[in-house]
Order: structure tokens, then sequence, then C-alpha cells
């Protein structure tokens, strides 16, 4: 593993999964991964969650990964992949906070009524968006604060030369 991306979801992770492929640093761990093969990577998750983590099986043929779960673990990657580099992709935290309550938990929120198979992954989800210090129930204001904390606990975390915070709005150039 080369690149893991410490942002939250809604914060241009699909576009810069799309951008690490294209860079040659595919292919790039997202949730779509997750969704596509979820018998697969549930379980493997949520043995992560319980402290038991298979980045090998996790990670399979990647060289990258970005958004959800993988954001809710930067501090276990940079201790288990030391020459890997970090990506805080982020935002404004309250249109993040909008953003992110009209998908992401409102979907997490929904999940009792979700078919049973992505009650599994949603209930995953729940509990690794919890573990980046959003659980379920906050207001907006709250969420908007527990993104700034998540953002900085990611800086106050990680080296600053092996963490680049970016925006996707800043183009190729801070990637390159």
């Amino acid at each position: 593993m080369k690149v893991f991306g410490a942002g939250l979801g809604r914060t241009g992770t699909m576009s810069l999964r799309v951008a690490l492929e294209s860079l040659g640093l595919g292919p790039c761990h997202h949730m779509e991964v997750v969704l596509e093969d979820m018998s697969g990577q549930v379980p493997l998750w949520v043995d992560a969650l319980g402290g038991n983590p298979d980045w090998a099986a996790i990670y399979a043929d990647c060289q990258s990964a970005v958004d959800w779960p993988t954001a809710s673990f930067y501090r276990e990657l940079h201790a288990a992949f030391p020459d890997a580099r970090f990506i805080l992709t982020h935002r404004d935290a309250d249109t993040w906070a909008e953003s992110f309550s009209e998908t992401i938990y409102r979907g997490i929120a929904g999940r009792d009524q979700a078919p049973p198979p992505a009650r599994a992954w949603l209930d995953m989800c729940a509990r690794a968006i919890a573990r980046a210090g959003i659980p379920e129930g906050l207001s907006a204001q709250e969420l908007s604060v527990a993104f700034t904390a998540h953002n900085e606990a990611v800086q106050a975390a990680l080296p600053p030369e092996r963490l680049l915070v970016y925006q996707a709005r800043e183009g190729w150039e801070p990637l390159c």
C-alpha cells in the first residue's frame, strides 16, 4: 500500500480514487469495493472494527485506499504501513455536514428498513463512521464540529512530510 485517504466520505473521495488510479496507484480501495463484495469485505471490516484487522485481505491487490471505512483507521494504517503517504481530503465543514446529512447519515438512520444483506453493510458503516468521531444523532452544528475535529486529529497524528491536506478543486499538481 502506497497511499491512504484519511478524509471522510463526501470530501471528494471518489474523485481522489479516480485520480490515484490515473496516476498508477490503483487499484484503489473505496467504499464501492465494499459494496461490490459485501460478503467478503463486510466481515473483514467488522473484524477490523473489533480490533483484529487483516489489512492484507482487506486491501488485496490494491496500492491505495480512500473513503470510509479506511479513513477511520488512519492511526493504525500509519503504524502498519510506515512508508505509505496519506491524503486528507476536506471541504467547508458546514457544507460537508449538509451533504453528509442528506446522503450517508440518512442511509444509516434508515438501515432497519434496508434488505437484510444491506443491513450488515450499513451497520458496519455506522460503526466505522462513529469510530471517526461521528456517532448517530448529531445535529448539523455537531456534525460540523465533529468533521473539523476529525481533520484536526488527522493532522496532529500524522507527520506533515507524509500528509497532503487537499481539496479536489486544487487539481492535479498537489497530487503529482
